[in-house]
């Protein structure tokens, strides 16, 4: 009886179960699969390895450097993303003129393609560029801005953090705007007057999103691949050869699939302890018993 009462829920989710066994859990085992074969020396007869592949991973000084500067880039871009949206948004949710506009203008980058920011960016990057051409005025020296092994992680950083902004703020304002105002004036009334109104009222009811927003960009920046991919290719001298843009390489172009997908795993198991510990130092109370 209750079988027929959930038909029609279990039919509704049946093509999202389909969608999700299709894109998702048939590649994932497969993967899991194809990273105990080693294809390197014939890529329609491999070799069963088991766990050779990721000791070789682990004894790769390239592949150590690539989850090393993944973590950078993580470093570089993660708290100014977490921050300063919420900043921005706490400055867009006052009785400000021209809100919309601002909101409009910090939120373009979002909805242009990630490509073409990242060319744009290359262009300004450019030994000729732009940015070089006010650096010389101020009476500095030309800086590498990709090709400089010590300026290029930054530099990519710079896109991702100029492409993130103005959406992880709308997630802010979002909740900025579920916040009773009546909060507010009762933390005036005790004496609690600007930054220390936020940080009494604002912050711990936005904590939940702190965690979201955390998270999200933290796996973001585990993943990046376009910046790299448009602008570096991974160098210069591997400097910003990332674990995703690795797989790439070991996948696509040197066609070692067992390799490739041992580190896909690697990264996944990267990425889960990550937002592991992104929810519980936000939102630990929730879990304890």
């Amino acid at each position: 009886m209750d079988l027929k009462k959930n038909l029609g829920a279990y039919l509704f989710l049946l093509p999202a179960f389909i969608v999700l066994a299709v894109f998702f859990f048939i590649p994932f085992f497969h993967t899991i699969i194809l990273s105990f074969f080693d294809y390197s020396k014939d890529i329609y007869k491999p070799d069963f390895v088991f766990v050779g592949n990721y000791i070789e991973l682990i004894k790769s000084p390239v592949f150590i450097k690539t989850i090393i500067n993944t973590f950078y880039f993580m470093i570089l871009c993660v708290p100014f993303l977490v921050v300063f949206p919420l900043f921005l948004a706490i400055l867009i949710n006052q009785k400000i003129a021209c809100k919309t506009l601002y909101k409009i203008l910090i939120y373009i980058p979002v909805i242009i393609s990630i490509v073409v920011v990242a060319i744009a960016f290359k262009w300004l990057y450019a030994p000729e560029g732009l940015l070089n051409f006010f650096v010389e005025k101020i009476g500095l020296k030309p800086i590498g801005w990709l090709s400089d092994p010590n300026v290029s992680m930054i530099s990519v950083a710079l896109v991702t953090i100029f492409k993130g902004v103005g959406y992880y703020m709308m997630i802010y304002l979002s909740a900025l705007m579920s916040i009773p105002k009546d909060l507010y004036e009762a933390a005036e009334v005790d004496g609690a007057v600007g930054f220390r109104k936020h940080m009494l009222v604002t912050i711990p009811h936005v904590m939940p999103v702190i965690a979201l927003v955390s998270t999200i960009s933290s796996i973001s920046a585990l993943k990046v691949f376009v910046e790299i991919y448009v602008m570096t290719k991974g160098g210069p001298l591997n400097s910003t050869k990332t674990i995703v843009y690795y797989i790439y390489e070991k996948a696509f172009e040197n066609l070692d699939l067992g390799i490739a997908s041992a580190g896909a795993v690697i990264l996944l198991v990267i990425v889960m302890i990550f937002s592991i510990l992104n929810i519980f130092v936000f939102e630990r109370d929730k879990y304890k018993v």
